[in-house]
């Protein structure tokens, strides 16, 4: 047991330095000149790329609010293409007369059951019709803020990146499922902004990510990678960062803020970070896997401690302190929350999300038992996706 103290107490130790490590990342992007110029003339096409599949309920708002931009309309494009869906998300696209909004059926270039990633396909498909030097993908569920595709290509035009790594947030109403998965998605979006900023991960959200289109041809799109059901977003990411690792970059204003549905099941939820979870040992960046297993492994060390506690709850030595089991437990737990929340922070101000750093320590519990589940079943398990189960 003593042995195992020891272990925990560096694995926090480590946890620790690398949320402080986070933090400054966060801290550390750009800021300046991120806001759209007016007095800037913009000369980019962009496509915007929507796979869509049995979204009747979003694609139209989503839709809508694209038309909103202030980018000149001919400038870009928008491209839903439908996953063979079966509700009327293909009549809804088509009721919007705008020229530049295209709709492209996945059952005219591919049989259903042919292939394990729909997205892939449905989002190369786009890529091969569409007319843009850059293209930016969203999804059918999302909200875009109206200087979205200005303030993009503003920095596309100033920088030159050939990769565009976007803020997106989870809208919530006040019920635990909802609040909870926006401060876990908030958490994986400040690491995303720190890492991509620092170069040290490659990482990012389909829901908000921005390419060149020759770039997405000179890695052959998703070629030996379109066997994996999803990864449309950081697989891709690891094979540009292979050829481009310095030309990627982290657009951080609250312009391009993309806002996302929450799911309202904690199955539907578990599905979800499933799902992501499954994609772990399939990185290319190698960078990822020993920061995951390292939090991996301290959630579970921290469940056997709590199940340690509950069956025998015995005394030992810590630092010449004798300590009880559960009350060991309640330390760690205490020092997580705390670094957890020094790193949150600044990443709950910029997405306007203080108030709920409220509810963050009684998430603590939850947290790791949904952890050290999804991590495995990610691995194991199998999941379902738009309606398709996916091993």
């Amino acid at each position: 047991m003593q042995a195992f103290s020891l272990f925990l107490v560096l694995l926090s130790l480590l946890y620790a330095g690398l949320l402080i490590y986070y933090r400054k990342g966060w801290k550390s992007i750009p800021t300046e000149n991120q806001s759209p110029s007016t007095a800037h003339i913009n000369k980019t096409i962009i496509s915007v790329i929507v796979p869509a599949r049995n979204e009747e309920k979003n694609i139209g708002s989503l839709i809508q609010s694209l038309q909103l931009q202030t980018y000149p309309s001919n400038l870009f494009e928008v491209i839903v293409v439908d996953d063979y869906s079966t509700d009327q998300t293909a009549a809804i696209v088509k009721s919007f007369s705008n020229s530049n909004i295209h709709l492209i059926s996945l059952k005219e270039y591919i049989n259903e059951g042919a292939i394990n990633s729909y997205k892939k396909k449905a989002i190369e498909i786009g890529v091969a019709q569409s007319k843009g030097t850059l293209i930016v993908t969203t999804d059918a569920d999302c909200i875009v803020p109206t200087n979205w595709i200005k303030t993009i290509a503003d920095f596309y035009e100033k920088k030159e990146p050939v990769l565009i790594v976007m803020p997106v947030v989870i809208k919530n109403k006040i019920s635990f499922i909802e609040i909870f998965q926006s401060l876990d998605f908030m958490a994986l979006q400040g690491i995303t902004g720190a890492a991509v900023t620092k170069h040290i991960h490659s990482m990012c959200n389909g829901a908000n990510l921005a390419y060149t289109k020759k770039v997405f041809i000179e890695i052959n799109g998703f070629e030996n990678i379109d066997h994996i059901a999803s990864g449309d977003d950081m697989l891709l990411m690891h094979k540009v960062a292979d050829l481009y690792p310095l030309q990627i970059a982290y657009l951080g204003t609250p312009d391009v803020i993309v806002q996302t549905n929450s799911v309202t099941s904690i199955k539907d939820f578990l599905n979800q970070r499933i799902r992501w979870a499954s994609k772990a040992n399939k990185y290319n960046d190698k960078s990822i896997f020993p920061v995951l297993l390292m939090v991996y492994l301290l959630n579970v060390s921290l469940l056997l401690l709590l199940c340690s506690g509950c069956i025998w709850n015995r005394s030992y030595t810590i630092l010449q302190v004798n300590i009880t089991s559960i009350q060991f437990l309640l330390i760690i737990i205490l020092f997580k929350t705390i670094i957890e929340l020094y790193f949150l922070y600044p990443v709950a101000v910029f997405f306007k999300r203080k108030s709920l750093l409220f509810f963050f320590p009684l998430m603590q519990p939850f947290h790791v038992i949904y952890t050290v589940v999804a991590g495995w079943l990610g691995v194991f398990g199998k999941y379902s996706w738009k309606e398709r189960e996916v091993k």
